[in-house]
């Protein structure tokens, strides 16, 4: 697991790291060849079961898609994301973070927050729980409409000053969501860890996105996102064609019966 971290966290300035989502088996093996890191976030509230938000997603809905994630990653980094109320004090954030990663067998647990989280991050990192940090948007906290973050000169410097505190924490990376172009490189390039942006610029050490936002699978009405296939319209063909054969008797043939 320490060699994976360090060839992630080696990758700054060099290369550019790959992520994606998953939340079953099948889309970890089909990802995981081509990603460095596979997260399994409690965005599939939305992805799966329509939430609108993430704190309705339960330690029991993440342990369940995390182990069904984890029968498909043979190669890469795998993070779950702690869910709402499960890392509020340091205790309770490191009894569900061993508690996670003992049933799940990922290997990283992703926190949102800045300041208010610092001291459960050391503690963590002092348990030897790895830990990747989030800033910018934070969806667990968020009321109302998303608005990107770092426009002023006040939240350009704190979340710089967030960025080197999760840092000094232990933290191996840092999710920056929805970061404006200035501050996103300002931070990228004030840390020695890597940034890996969603809605957050080109500069960034690497990128994020919800696999089935860029797959075309969703209605994801968001800037950031942008479809590198269109899935959905696969998939309907497939199913067009299938009802067409059961239809016209044309399947199953003798090739696909057992005679």
């Amino acid at each position: 697991m320490l060699n994976k971290i360090k060839k992630i966290i080696l990758k700054k300035n060099k290369s550019k790291i790959i992520c994606l989502t998953s939340y079953s088996k099948n889309f970890a093996e089909e990802i995981d060849g081509y990603v460095d890191i596979i997260l399994v976030g409690d965005s599939l509230g939305s992805v799966l079961y329509n939430y609108n938000t993430t704190r309705k997603v339960t330690f029991k809905n993440m342990k369940e898609h995390t182990k069904c994630v984890r029968m498909g990653v043979k190669k890469r980094f795998m993070v779950i994301n702690m869910q709402y109320k499960t890392y509020r004090k340091k205790r309770e954030a490191l009894k569900n973070a061993k508690k996670i990663i003992k049933e799940t067998k990922c290997e990283a647990v992703k926190l949102e927050g800045g300041t208010k989280i610092i001291n459960i991050v050391k503690h963590l990192r002092k348990n030897k729980i790895s830990v990747m940090g989030h800033l910018g948007i934070l969806p667990q906290s968020i009321k109302g409409k998303f608005k990107s973050k770092g426009k002023t000169e006040k939240e350009k410097a704190k979340l710089l000053k967030e960025a080197k505190l999760l840092e000094d924490a232990g933290a191996f990376a840092i999710v920056l969501e929805c970061v404006k172009t200035i501050t996103s490189k300002l931070i990228t390039n004030s840390i020695k860890i890597p940034t890996v942006g969603i809605g957050s610029s080109v500069y960034c050490d690497g990128q994020v996105l919800v696999t089935d936002d860029m797959l075309g699978l969703n209605k994801a009405n968001v800037r950031f996102v942008k479809k590198f296939v269109n899935l959905k319209k696969v998939i309907n063909e497939g199913v067009k064609k299938f009802k067409k054969e059961v239809l016209l008797k044309k399947y199953p043939t003798k090739k696909y019966s057992y005679n």
